[in-house]
C-alpha cells in the first residue's frame, strides 16, 4: 500500500485545523490507511506560499498513494482549480478520498462507478474549455457587430507555439506548477526558456 497524505487548507482559525486533522485521522484509521503525513496550507494573500504547497502536493503523490481531504473546496480556489488538480491526480493513479462529499476515486481499480467519477471530472474540464471558447467567439461576434475591425493590428508580433495551450498553461501556472513541470510533463514540447518568456511577456501582462 502506498503512503497516505492529508491535505489541509486553513485560515488563522486553529479550531478549523484541528477539526480537519481529526476527521482525516479518524477516516484513515477506519480504512486502515496507515500513518498520515499532512501538507498544510494557510490561506493568505501570500499567493506564492500557497502555490508552492500545491506543487509540493502534486510532486509528493505517486501511483497507489492515498490523498485525504476534508472537502472538495479545500483542494482549490475555484471549480476550475479543483477539476484541474483532480484530473492530474487521476492521471497519476492516486486514490482520492473526499470526506464531506463521500467521494472515493480509485483510478487503478476498474469498476463502473470509478469510471463514472473519472468521466465526470473529465467532462467538467472539457465543459470549462468549451465555455471559454464560446465566450471568446461571442466576444468577437459582439465586436464585429459594433463595426470593430478584427484581426491583429499591423506590426503585431506573430503568435507563439504555446497559444494553443494558453488556457492550460495559465491554469497550471496559477496553481503553482513549475514551468519545468508544465513544459516536460504537461506540454511535451518547447523549452523552459521559451515558455518562461511566453508567461512573462504574454500571460503575466493580461
Amino acid at each position: 500500500m502506498g503512503k497516505t497524505i492529508g491535505y489541509i487548507r486553513v485560515s488563522t482559525d486553529k479550531q478549523d485545523l484541528k477539526n480537519q486533522q481529526h476527521s482525516i485521522f479518524a477516516y484513515a484509521n477506519q480504512k486502515n490507511l496507515g500513518n498520515v503525513t499532512f501538507i498544510e496550507v494557510k490561506i493568505s494573500s501570500r499567493k506564492k506560499e500557497e502555490d508552492r504547497k500545491i506543487d509540493e502536493l502534486l510532486e509528493a503523490l505517486q501511483a497507489d498513494d492515498h490523498l485525504i481531504v476534508s472537502e472538495l473546496s479545500r483542494i482549490g480556489r475555484s471549480v476550475v482549480n479543483v477539476v484541474t488538480i483532480i484530473n492530474q491526480l487521476i492521471a497519476k493513479k492516486v486514490n482520492i478520498h473526499i470526506l464531506k462529499e463521500h467521494l472515493l476515486i480509485e483510478p487503478d481499480k476498474q469498476n463502473p462507478f470509478t469510471d463514472f467519477q473519472i468521466n465526470i471530472f473529465s467532462s467538467f474540464a472539457q465543459l470549462e474549455r468549451d465555455l471559454i471558447s464560446q465566450r471568446t467567439k461571442e466576444a468577437l461576434q459582439a465586436r464585429k457587430a459594433k463595426g470593430i475591425k478584427l484581426g491583429k493590428p499591423k506590426g503585431t508580433v506573430q503568435g507563439s507555439i504555446y497559444d494553443k495551450d494558453k488556457e492550460k498553461i495559465k491554469e497550471l501556472h496559477s496553481l503553482g506548477v513549475t514551468l519545468t513541470n508544465i513544459s516536460k510533463k504537461h506540454l511535451g514540447y518547447g523549452t523552459i526558456k521559451s515558455l518562461s518568456e511566453y508567461v512573462k511577456n504574454k500571460l503575466d501582462k493580461e
